[in-house]
């Protein structure tokens, strides 16, 4: 049977290390729950325990805690890519920008809804 996962030493320092660096990520959901699940491994919680409080995988869970335990608060934040590219240039820019700066009149309507 394999052991059970934990996260380490590091996430006992308390609650406020937890906290602290979900605040510095501007409120995001993600990190306040990876710091939860770390957290709650700290205090001696099971995956499975911790899983069905948080609404997520046992699978997902150990996750979280083997990338806590090799990176420490570096895991918690998430590393979003950045996406495809805009297909409008800066001359579409402006043209929406016109259209929404413009008033009603301008567009042949009486008033605006």
């Amino acid at each position: 049977m394999a052991e059970r996962v934990r996260s380490g030493k590091t996430a006992t320092r308390g609650a406020t290390g937890c906290c602290g660096s979900c605040a510095a990520v501007r409120r995001s959901v993600v990190t306040w729950r990876r710091a939860q699940m770390a957290l709650l491994s700290a205090q001696g919680m099971d995956v499975a325990q911790i899983a069905q409080v948080t609404f997520t995988s046992p699978d997902r869970m150990r996750d979280v805690i083997h990338n806590f335990n090799a990176d420490r608060f570096d895991s918690l934040p998430p590393s979003y890519a950045g996406g495809r590219p805009p297909k409008s240039g800066t001359a579409q820019h402006e043209q929406i920008k016109q259209i929404a700066l413009a008033r009603p009149t301008d567009h042949g309507l009486p008033f605006s809804t």
